[in-house]
This record gives structure tokens, C-alpha cells and sequence, in this order.
């Protein structure tokens, strides 16, 4: 079921559909990002956020897949995983990352981890998401002060 959620998870971010992710997370799906050391937490919180990353990646694509199992984050148990290769850019930056989805015992999506690379697109990546949460109204705008 897991590998299900993966694919339905996979062709929605292709299409740009956030609508459509929302059945494929746990209540208190948890989202680890590079740009912030605390996770992200509840589905509202993550469909959100996912709004934003959707708006943000330019010429997003999946590019490979790896399927396996994984420690969570909180070390409790190993858990089904699969991890989606992607490439994209973030204001003329050129990104390679890695989404990390791990799952509960109903195939949904309970953890979600990215990792992308290099320095110079993390950095370009946590301006614009920051900035288009702001603009969202899910966390203060720094620039208000």
C-alpha cells in the first residue's frame, strides 16, 4: 500500500495538485525540512506548506525511486520508506534533492523528509518558501518586523 501512496504522491506533485495530497497524510504528518530545525506538524500545516513548495519549484521533476525501510525520526522502529530523486530549480538556482516519505500502518505518508543540495539552493529555496508562507499567512512576515 505504501508503494500506492508513493505513486498517488508522486503524479499529484507532478501535476501541481496540493488538492489532491490531502488524503495521503496522517493527521499528525510531521515534515522535516532542510531550512528549518523543527519540523513542520499537521496536515493543514503540510498542505500548506506543500501549496507553497508548488508555487516555488520551477521545472520540477522526479528523476528515481528507491523503496525500502527506515528509522523514523524518532528512532522508535524501522518503517516502509521510499525515497523520490528529484531535480528542479528555485530562482535561477539549480536544485537535486531527495523526499523522504516514510509510512504509517494504513500506507499513508506519516513522515516526510527533504534534503536538497547544494548550500547555494537551500539558502535560495528557504527565502522563497519563507517568503511565500508569509504571504500565506502561515507563519509571521519578517519583513514586517
Amino acid at each position: 500500500m505504501s508503494a500506492e501512496t508513493a505513486e498517488r504522491f508522486r503524479a499529484a506533485v507532478e501535476k501541481h495538485d496540493p488538492a489532491a495530497l490531502e488524503e495521503l497524510f496522517t493527521e499528525d504528518v510531521r515534515l522535516f525540512s532542510p531550512v528549518k530545525f523543527t519540523p513542520f506538524e499537521g496536515r493543514p500545516m503540510v498542505l500548506g506548506l506543500f501549496g507553497v513548495l508548488l508555487r516555488t519549484f520551477e521545472d520540477f521533476r522526479y528523476i528515481g525511486h528507491f523503496e525500502g525501510e527506515a528509522l523514523t525520526s524518532a528512532g522508535e522502529s524501522e518503517e516502509p520508506s521510499e525515497i523520490l530523486l528529484f531535480r528542479a530549480t528555485v530562482n535561477g538556482k539549480a536544485i537535486h534533492g531527495i523526499d523522504l516519505l516514510q509510512f504509517a500502518d494504513d500506507g499513508r505518508i506519516k513522515e516526510f523528509t527533504v534534503m536538497v543540495r547544494p548550500m547555494s539552493a537551500v539558502q535560495a529555496l528557504g527565502e522563497a518558501v519563507l517568503k511565500g508562507l508569509a504571504a500565506d499567512g502561515l507563519v509571521p512576515d519578517p519583513a514586517a518586523g
